[in-house]
């Protein structure tokens, strides 16, 4: 039977508590119960000696043989008898009885010769009988009849705690032996814990606690695979980069040397905006595993922000970009703010590097049976079919494209939309030929 003392600023045991409420509440109960006992049994022992006095009155009336006292060493049973004639005359008396030479009918307590008395007197038409009995004496043998009652009580209480002991301790041992299954686990193991044998009160403690070691165990794989494709996608840019620079040691001649400045920041760039989209995913997974607290959000503002943003970027490109709603009122939806700009501004800054000098960007919002949807179509090459899958998986870069690009865009797109419920479909643009991004929100309340 384990048991543990609590110490000073120790938390509190919730096996101390309960044994403790337990052991105290059967304590109680048995005091209770031994008190009760107690007092019953005196009163049924005070009854039974009363009827014991009227039961040898009335053999003493019926002239049965009586000897007071014979053969008994206990005071209680040593009784006084008195018996009078008809005509008042003192007919029997016991030797050395101090009793009154008169009789009270029924019961009465006396005291005679310095003892105290229980007393019982019966008047017939031919005598009187008076029997009396030393109440001292009854009353210490009716303390021990009532003291033999609560015996018993005493005695399985003891037992009734122990038993109780073990059956609190029996009844936690899952609970202790969870703790040391956790207890005894390496850092990096996130196996789920066994449920097997759990009350029903700690199942559900158990099963949360595996949900969240399985949330953890896809963390950190989504963290690991991130850390190993981040480290091979930056050792290109940065080995181009070295190259670069050597090039730029080696040139002999302004003009070399300008190309080889040119060149150098263009790599420069590249592993810039290669970082900001790591560091983007690497939010926007963090944030969709810890969560956060939404707020409401209206799309057209958001989109007008976003699309004044990329606004110089298309001009340089003499893009056309465009922006309809086919609603008047706001467009809300339940969302972070910034998390829904990065999915809009990866989403315009695709279709603006896809889309050759001259083309065309539209952006549309409308609400479809109460579902929020945003659309953004480009005049580019568009995607084939095989491959509109495939651009949401990290540093997927399609075959045959001139414009640069990390390959992050797209999974941060995809990523953020899941963390709000939204779900991302990619298609041909029927009127502008190129690629249709549609991103479906939410059904609104």
């Amino acid at each position: 039977m384990s048991t543990s003392l609590s110490r000073p600023g120790s938390p509190p045991s919730l096996r101390r508590r309960l044994l403790w409420l337990v052991l105290a509440a059967i304590a109680l109960a048995s005091l209770l119960q031994a008190s009760t006992a107690y007092r019953t049994a005196l009163r049924q022992a005070d009854a039974l000696f009363d009827q014991h006095l009227q039961e040898i009155a009335r053999s003493v009336r019926g002239g049965m043989p009586f000897a007071p006292g014979l053969g008994s060493d206990d005071p209680a049973f040593n009784f006084k008898v008195q018996i009078w004639g008809p005509d008042g005359v003192q007919i029997f008396r016991s030797p050395r009885s101090p009793l009154p030479p008169q009789a009270v009918l029924g019961f009465s307590d006396g005291v005679a010769g310095g003892v105290r008395y229980r007393v019982y007197s019966l008047q017939t038409p031919e005598q009187t009988v008076q029997i009396a009995q030393d109440l001292d004496a009854r009353q210490s043998r009716a303390r021990a009849l009532a003291v033999q009652a609560v015996l018993p009580i005493a005695l399985l209480a003891p037992l009734l705690m122990l038993a109780v002991w073990w059956l609190i301790d029996r009844s936690l041992a899952p609970v202790e032996r969870t703790r040391r299954q956790i207890a005894s686990r390496a850092a990096d193991d996130l196996s789920p814990l066994p449920e097997a044998g759990l009350p029903e009160e700690v199942l559900p403690l158990v099963q949360e606690l595996n949900l969240l070691f399985g949330r953890a165990r896809q963390a950190f794989e989504t963290q690991r695979s991130f850390v190993a494709d981040a480290a091979h996608e930056l050792r290109s840019p940065l080995t181009a980069l070295k190259l670069q620079a050597q090039a730029l040691r080696r040139a002999q001649d302004e003009g070399t040397r300008e190309a080889a400045v040119a060149r150098l920041n263009e790599g420069i760039d590249r592993a810039i905006d290669l970082v900001g989209q790591l560091l983007a995913l690497a939010r926007e997974e963090g944030e969709r595993q810890g969560g956060g607290e939404p707020e409401q959000i209206d799309l057209q503002d958001l989109v007008r922000q976003v699309v004044s943003e990329v606004l110089p970027q298309a001009q340089a490109k003499r893009i056309d970009i465009g922006l309809a709603s086919g609603e008047n009122e706001p467009l809300l939806v339940q969302g972070q703010p910034a998390a829904l700009h990065t999915l809009l501004r990866n989403l315009l800054d695709n279709a603006i590097k896809y889309t050759p000098e001259g083309g065309q960007v539209d952006i549309s919002l409308s609400l479809r049976d109460r579902v929020p949807c945003l659309f953004v179509e480009d005049s580019g090459p568009g995607l084939a079919e095989a491959e509109r899958e495939r651009v949401f998986d990290r540093f997927y870069r399609v075959s045959g494209t001139a414009a640069p690009g990390s390959g992050l865009g797209l999974a941060i797109v995809k990523t953020i939309a899941a963390s709000h419920g939204a779900s991302v479909r990619l298609d041909r643009s029927p009127r502008l030929g190129g690629l249709r991004v549609e991103v479906r929100f939410p059904k609104l309340a």
